[in-house]
């Protein structure tokens, strides 16, 4: 009883305090957010676009310094690649929680360009971070359900376009688009709904990676592989907030790009057909790293 109010408050404390530091930022954030809406010529665009991305570096850097002192979690990072913020990264990942994209974020943050990733439209509405998210540029995806396409055909291959007008901004400058392959979080009752062959996985989607590389492909220097255990877990978001997980274990490969993996995903189907055996076979590899992972840490806990 006493543990658990202890982490509860802890929780609590880290929360407020992470609300307090969105605040402070929104104070200069929604100012420059406004301007980049009203002043559309390019020169005033980019001054204010690096204004916006510096607000968010020391938002980001100020969040991290309050989780690391509030928390006690040992953290174990095993990588292969120098990072370099002047080259274009696609980022993927196993996805197990929200945590994760704090994991990505520590890791990575000032060692290589900001990491953006596609949203569902309706989370530009959240109170400020939709406003920061717009002003970073980060792609708001407008997805339309297989029956509402059936009743209105006009509708088909919007959602398409709307990604590919997204990626475009990218275009010509340093990025790292990250993406849960997955498309979601994995729960066991999802990889029995998916009657998933993988152990710690949900099957991988090809689609959005092999439309990113269709559009990009050409930009990207590499792909980072990035696996992340949570040993004894899972752990919810909030359990990583109170301080709650002990250790987490990140593992990352760089994958060079390749001939092999330019393409048109949406219109050549032999390509398609390779791209997603090529998805599988990484995620097969993944499950056995995962696994291997988490049976070192518990063996080392024992």
């Amino acid at each position: 009883m006493i543990t658990t109010l202890y982490y509860n408050v802890k929780g609590s404390i880290t929360v407020i305090l992470i609300i307090l530091n969105t605040l402070f930022g929104s104070i200069f954030l929604i100012p420059a957010s406004f301007l980049k809406l009203v002043l559309r010529i390019k020169p005033a665009q980019t001054i204010l676009s690096r204004i916006v991305l510096g607000i968010a570096y020391i938002w980001m850097r100020i969040n991290l310094l309050i989780l690391n002192m509030m928390h006690t979690t040992e953290w174990i990072v095993e990588t292969n690649f120098d990072p370099d913020k002047n080259k274009s990264y696609l980022l993927i990942s196993n996805h197990q929680s929200w945590t994760d994209i704090i994991v990505l974020m520590k890791i990575f943050l000032g060692k290589i360009p900001f990491l953006k990733f596609f949203l569902k439209k309706e989370l530009f509405w959240i109170p400020i971070l939709g406003v920061a998210w717009w002003a970073l540029d980060y792609p708001f995806m407008k997805r339309y359900p297989k029956s509402l396409i059936e009743k209105k055909p006009h509708l088909k291959g919007k959602d398409i376009e709307i990604t590919r007008r997204a990626c475009e901004k990218f275009k010509g400058k340093p990025v790292t688009i990250m993406n849960f392959v997955e498309g979601t979080r994995v729960t066991p009752e999802k990889q029995t709904r998916q009657d998933s062959p993988f152990t710690h996985l949900l099957r991988p989607k090809a689609g959005g990676v092999g439309f990113v590389f269709s559009i990009m492909g050409e930009q990207i220097s590499s792909i980072l592989n990035a696996t992340i255990a949570y040993p004894g877990g899972p752990y919810t978001f909030w359990e990583y907030l109170c301080g709650r997980i002990p250790e987490i274990i990140v593992h990352v490969e760089e994958i060079p790009m390749t001939e092999k993996l330019l393409g048109d995903y949406m219109n050549d189907p032999v390509f398609r057909n390779y791209f997603q055996k090529w998805i599988n076979g990484l995620w097969i590899d993944k499950d056995e790293k995962l696994g291997s992972m988490l049976k070192e840490a518990n063996d080392t806990a024992r």
